[in-house]
């Protein structure tokens, strides 16, 4: 039995809705908002996380994410339960506390912060700086900051020094990690290391089963957008004490075909629109939407492996 720490389960990081202009510009599409997490929660999904990589974080200003994030609490007001955190990370120390403040102030449950990624030779001293601004700055005393460990794509992660340090600081507020780094030892050691204090969530579909195995309280995945009702299967399992090996080898299968065809955000919006009929999403750029015979290709593996 895993840990249920209020923001344990099975989390979509979401795609961004968006319009594709006339001029090739790419603009909010407010109104699928809405559509999307209750898409969401239909499926399975404990929460949404906003402007993750896979929402495209780095690519919105303040004031665009504000106003998805504002369009995203429409539908958790019918959504009993649908937990809501927001990417509010950048390279600004005043810039991630001023969005952190506001999701916060929005009502959000969580915030997941990366470190600031332009500074990738940070020492620990450093970085347990900059977080302990941002939390004393803008985080309640009862809410939560997830970081974002992803140091492949950000050039700077979290040491396990540093996650106890921080943790032994703010041991409500920094709840824990976002793993995404895709190294199944990290896993075993968070799990060995913090047990279920620290609340881990997988950022690797394949690896669900062997993080929960491990303590980790779930997972915040891209492939989440479709494929969470298997997600939440292993998750159901785990937590009932069951066998969820068939349930994470179609979990499995899946991410692997999805693998295949990055980045995630223009493969997955193409996926969702043919998959289930939702728009389709323009992505912004420097992302270019999927070519229709790769779109066509990944619809067909997937549909190969049920």
């Amino acid at each position: 039995m895993t840990s249920q720490h209020p923001l344990a389960g099975v989390y979509a990081a979401a795609v961004t809705p968006l319009h594709q202009a006339d001029d090739h510009a790419s603009e909010l599409d407010l109104e699928s908002v809405p559509v999307l997490m209750r898409f969401l929660a239909s499926r399975g999904c404990h929460g949404a996380v906003l402007f993750g990589t896979t929402g495209e974080g780095p690519s919105f200003s303040p004031a665009e994410r504000e106003r998805v994030m504002r369009a995203a609490l429409a539908a958790r007001a019918s959504l009993n339960g649908f937990r809501l955190i927001a990417g509010t990370g950048t390279p600004s120390l005043s810039e991630t506390i001023e969005l952190t403040k506001l999701a916060f102030d929005l009502g959000y449950d969580a915030a997941l912060i990366v470190p600031p990624y332009y500074f990738r030779k940070a020492t620990d001293d450093g970085l347990f700086n900059w977080f302990s601004e941002v939390i004393r700055k803008a985080v309640p005393a009862d809410k939560y900051v997830i970081g974002y460990h992803f140091p492949t794509v950000a050039g700077i992660g979290f040491s396990v020094e540093l996650l106890a340090r921080l943790k032994d600081a703010f041991p409500v507020q920094f709840a824990g990690i976002k793993d995404s780094s895709h190294d199944a030892d990290l896993a075993r050691t968070l799990g060995g290391k913090f047990g279920s204090d620290l609340v881990a969530l997988t950022g690797t579909d394949s690896y669900l089963k062997l993080a929960m195995d491990n303590k980790a309280a779930g997972c915040i995945t891209a492939p989440a957008n479709l494929i969470s009702p298997d997600l939440r299967e292993v998750w159901d399992l785990m937590n009932e004490g069951k066998d969820s090996t068939e349930a994470q080898n179609r979990v499995t299968e899946k991410r692997h075909v999805l693998e295949k065809y990055p980045p995630f955000p223009p493969t997955l919006k193409a996926l969702l629109h043919r998959m289930y009929a939702l728009p389709r999403w323009a992505v912004k750029p420097p992302l270019e939407s999927i070519s229709t015979e790769l779109e066509e290709k990944a619809l067909q593996e997937l549909k190969a492996v049920g």
